[in-house]
């Protein structure tokens, strides 16, 4: 089995903060981390290998210090690591990454099948959730979102069985492979480096590419290829505090016998506040 896992770096977006003036993400001096969904991705991909043999492969798009994120993946156990970038591809949106992404892995395939891809669900900077369906349309392949669980892959049947996070509960898939997943955080605890592959880590050599790499069309990548436009960006305003019921309430008793009286008082408010609505209409 050969698994694939597009991995992106992103900045720490709890230390990031917006420029109320330019509604821009201000960067400078934030930290860099593996996209969180991403680590479940390379997790699950390598307990595919662990479980039925085979390899991982890790790839990413961006610029040359992901290399950093991609020799963290090595760490787990990864058998090889491929940074694409260029500057040809600055200002991609989900659009234009899914098709470099998608070239990429159409590159490996021409040495070596790839069974599975795997992507995390979205990621922590875009919050999209496009760019594996993306990947997945470009490939002509079946594409598994919000998995939570791996049930069996059979090598054999050539076909692989998940369940699929929804709303109130969970569906149960049997796809055929090669298949491409979008996977949550619940699907598994993402594994400790040994020190062993910390070294190995240390010393791997991550392959890259560029755009003339790949079979690539030059209007389809970076800002010409991206259709996407970001108008502006905004931090939520702060959520005020909820109200503390301290009113000389000495007692468990009382505290509780306030608390009713006011969630009565305003379901009260919200009923009369519909019936008035209506009877505007």
């Amino acid at each position: 089995m050969h698994s694939v896992v597009c991995l992106k770096q992103v900045p720490d977006t709890s230390q990031v903060h917006i420029d109320p003036k330019t509604g821009t993400m201000q960067r400078a001096g934030v930290p860099s981390i593996i996209n969180p969904f991403d680590i479940h991705a390379v997790e699950e991909a390598m307990r595919v290998k662990d479980k039925y043999g085979g390899k991982v492969t890790v790839i990413s798009m961006g610029p040359p210090q992901a290399t950093e994120a991609l020799k963290k993946a090595v760490s787990f156990g990864v058998d090889r690591a491929i940074l694409i970038t260029d500057r040809a591809f600055a200002g991609s949106d989900t659009l234009a990454t899914s098709y470099v992404l998608a070239q990429a892995i159409r590159k490996i395939r021409e040495t070596e099948p790839v069974d599975l891809i795997f992507c995390g669900k979205q990621t922590i900077d875009g919050d999209t959730a496009q760019v594996g369906p993306g990947i997945a349309a470009r490939l002509e392949i079946s594409q598994l979102t919000y998995i939570k669980k791996i049930r069996e892959v059979d090598p054999q049947k050539r076909e692989v069985t998940v369940e699929r996070k929804v709303e109130r509960g969970h569906e149960v898939i049997v796809s055929r492979l090669p298949a491409l997943l979008t996977v949550v955080q619940e699907l598994n605890i993402p594994r400790r480096a040994s020190f062993p592959e910390l070294l190995r880590a240390a010393r791997f050599e991550v392959e890259i590419w560029n755009k003339d790499s790949l079979n690539v069309d030059p209007a389809a990548l970076g800002l010409k290829g991206s259709p996407t436009t970001v108008k502006r960006i905004f931090a939520p305003p702060t959520r005020p505090g909820g109200e503390m019921i301290t009113d000389g309430q000495k007692d468990l008793a009382t505290a509780v016998g306030a608390l009713v009286e006011k969630l009565l008082v305003r379901d009260a408010l919200g009923r009369l506040d519909s019936l008035t609505d209506v009877a505007r209409h």
